[in-house]
């Protein structure tokens, strides 16, 4: 029986490789630009390239590609094989340094939000010598950041990267108020918990609006959905845990720390959570391990779904992002300690970071936004769409007594009773956990639960990073030269408290009384995508990226264009995907029907003389002009939207097209329970969500 420790990692030109097929002063060079984020050095680009090439090849690869992040959402990549002419018949495989650097895709049909004219096709891939390059599909797949001709930044993973240098520079500035511990560089860490649906795969190919949406955009409830509660963390059918059992496998040879799997709340969802690593690498890992979902539930018979809100009715899926702050030497300036109460260092990282979420609330909701997931957001599933931070009970307590001034009561180390003779003593965790918080501290790191399932974690993961580095630094800027630090420290950490204490929250955040209460405190409510967006280029924002390198204005913008067009677009689509459903295959079956009754209502007239209309007749033919009319409504208003300003297309979907939409849905959805079932055109949620 094979072992994990013999295949994990099988496919990763990682630290083992390298050591193994380098000559010593080319590792060395080649780690310290992957630790450290030291300048490359190009003359060892050829030795890395020529091993790189050698060992894909021994692994059965035959091509390479830069893989990369444009603002699609998804990876992208273009296989060149290794192979080059030896003469007029034979070939020789070569790799060289300057191709493993830099690459020359095609960029003229790739999201760019004005940052170039559809004449102006160059595009450069360079290689991110920070994320291990892996075989895919017999592929030696190199992870690469993506820019225009004029070095644009097109992709995710490039602010991503400047983010990450960004906040190094400024918590260090952070660690070296305090005494020498032999910190020489800070990394963001995350770690992303995936939530999807599995559904037959041979049901899934008959619903057109889950190939082309990836949700269901008709459907009535089962009567049974996860009312039971009984489905999360269930026993794992033979079938599903086959097919988990196959990803695991896929990951570990990726070298990706696939780690915890369960049921989750509705029916048909699951979760997979990986360990924690360094958040670009985190972001390549989670792109793949999307990938992955989706092919290995292929060839199980499955369809994987990662819409964010693939069943009416029932909970949606998310993309927890667990974020913290990890030295070199493994501290995670995150942990309270013993004594949090104490640790000066934790309680100013956790300042900038109440600062910098109060004061950018808009910004962090932009890094979550997307048509799928304003379905989410707000509902009893998932965070509203409010922003605050939950503490827990002991570190509120805590900076409680540092505003006011006063001593705070330990209640650190309580133990905890369970009884039952055999059962022992456990230690009491100092907090509970709050599932209902949109960033919640969770005892030694941020758990940012406000994505949605099918998001890249690179925008979420850059804003945070741009975000706390601008706290750190203007902490940093009145710290520095401070000649009574300890009693500066403890005042800037009381003001921010004062100032800043409204954006904490650890109370339910799922009731009504919240939310009055939040707008009561200030915080902003931004229920969907459209109302979130103009957030990203507001003043503030522009200045706060562009002080720190993540983006240049024209960069911003054209980012926000995108959100914009992204978001109509995806509601056109499903749009348009309704009105064929119900031209094409719902309303003949309904008429079908409808005719059928009437043609066995005239039969029982004749025998028993009877004139009155039957009320199931009457219930379809009030519902299927209503049907008729609403997919009608819809179609005009879809012919009668059309201007070049994005920000107008997504208001006019936003107020327009989604009410109308909604008005089709109901009416099909009543359909859907009188119509029979084996004349309905579609599998039903009974079928999608039972049938594993």
């Amino acid at each position: 029986m094979k072992q994990i420790s013999d295949y994990f990692g099988a496919y990763v030109f990682n630290d083992e490789v390298m050591q193994q097929r380098l000559p010593k002063d080319v590792y060395r060079k080649l780690k310290a630009t992957m630790d450290q984020g030291s300048a490359l050095d190009l003359c060892i680009a050829n030795v890395v390239a020529n091993a790189m090439k050698d060992w894909a090849v021994e692994l059965g690869a035959t091509h390479y590609t830069h893989w990369f992040q444009p603002m699609t959402g998804i990876t992208a990549e273009k296989h060149e094989s290794f192979i080059n002419p030896k003469d007029r018949s034979h070939v020789i495989l070569e790799f060289s340094g300057k191709e493993l650097i830099k690459g020359e895709p095609d960029a003229s049909s790739f999201p760019n939000g004005g940052l170039r004219a559809t004449f102006e096709a160059r595009g450069y891939t360079m290689w991110d010598p920070t994320s291990y390059a892996f075989i895919k599909d017999h592929t030696l797949c190199i992870p690469t950041a993506f820019c225009s001709y004029d070095g644009s930044a097109l992709d995710k993973k490039t602010p991503l990267l400047r983010s990450m240098e960004v906040i190094n520079t400024q918590a260090m500035r952070i660690i070296h108020l305090f005494p020498d511990e032999g910190i020489t560089h800070v990394s963001t860490t995350v770690g992303t918990e995936q939530e999807y649906f599995l559904v037959d795969k041979k049901l899934y190919e008959q619903r057109p609006d889950l190939i082309l949406t990836g949700r269901t955009l008709f459907g009535a409830m089962p009567t049974r959905g996860q009312e039971m509660e009984d489905h999360y963390f269930g026993m794992i059918s033979p079938r599903v845990s086959a097919f988990m059992k196959d990803v695991d496998e896929e990951l570990w040879k990726l070298g990706i720390f696939a780690k915890t799997e369960h049921k989750e709340v509705a029916p048909a969802q699951f979760e997979l959570a990986p360990v924690f690593t360094t958040s670009n690498i985190a972001a390549d890992q989670n792109q793949l391990t999307m990938e992955i979902l989706q092919k290995v539930a292929d060839r199980h018979g499955f369809a994987c779904l990662l819409h964010e809100k693939p069943f009416e009715g029932i909970n949606g899926s998310g993309k927890h992002n667990n974020w913290s702050l990890t030295t070199d030497n493994g501290i995670n300036l995150l942990e309270p300690g013993k004594t949090p109460e104490k640790n000066a260092r934790f309680l100013l990282f956790l300042s900038a970071i109440i600062k910098g979420v109060d004061e950018y609330q808009g910004l962090l909701r932009v890094s979550v936004a997307s048509a799928g997931n304003d379905h989410r957001l707000g509902a009893n599933e998932a965070p509203p769409a409010v922003i605050s931070m939950f503490l827990g009970e002991d570190l509120e307590a805590i900076l409680t007594a540092i505003e006011q001034g006063s001593t705070y009561e330990n209640t650190h180390e309580q133990s905890m009773t369970i009884g039952g003779g055999v059962l022992p003593d456990v230690l009491k965790d100092t907090t509970d956990r709050n599932r209902t918080s949109p960033f919640a501290f969770t005892g030694n790191k941020f758990e940012f639960r406000m994505l949605g399932s099918s998001l890249s974690v690179s925008c979420p993961n850059y804003i945070l990073n741009t975000v706390v580095a601008e706290e750190l630094s203007l902490f940093a800027d009145e710290l520095e030269g401070s000649k009574e630090l300890e009693k500066d420290l403890y005042a800037l950490i009381q003001k921010t408290i004062r100032e800043h204490k409204r954006i904490i929250f650890n109370g339910n955040g799922y009731t009504n009384e919240w939310l009055e209460e939040a707008k009561r405190r200030g915080l902003l409510n931004l229920p969907t995508t459209a109302d979130a967006i103009p957030y990203y280029i507001t003043a503030n924002n522009i200045a706060l990226f562009t002080k720190h390198g993540i983006f240049n204005e024209a960069e911003l913008m054209a980012r926000d264009a995108i959100l914009y067009e992204t978001y109509y677009k995806k509601l056109n689509i499903e749009a348009q995907t309704m009105v064929r459903m119900v031209a094409q295959d719902i309303l003949p079956i309904v008429y079908s029907y409808e005719e059928q009754l009437l043609q066995l209502q005239a039969m029982k007239q004749t025998m028993l003389a009877k004139s009155e209309v039957h009320p199931l007749i009457k219930k379809l033919d009030q519902l299927s002009t209503k049907l008729y009319q609403a997919n009608d409504s819809l179609q005009q208003h879809l012919h009668q939207c059309d201007s070049d300003d994005m920000k107008v297309m997504a208001m006019y979907f936003k107020d327009t097209i989604l009410p109308i939409m909604d008005t089709l849905r109901s009416y099909v959805d009543q359909l859907e329970e009188i119509v029979p079932k084996n004349a309905w055109p579609y599998p039903d949620y009974f079928d999608l969500l039972y049938h594993l």
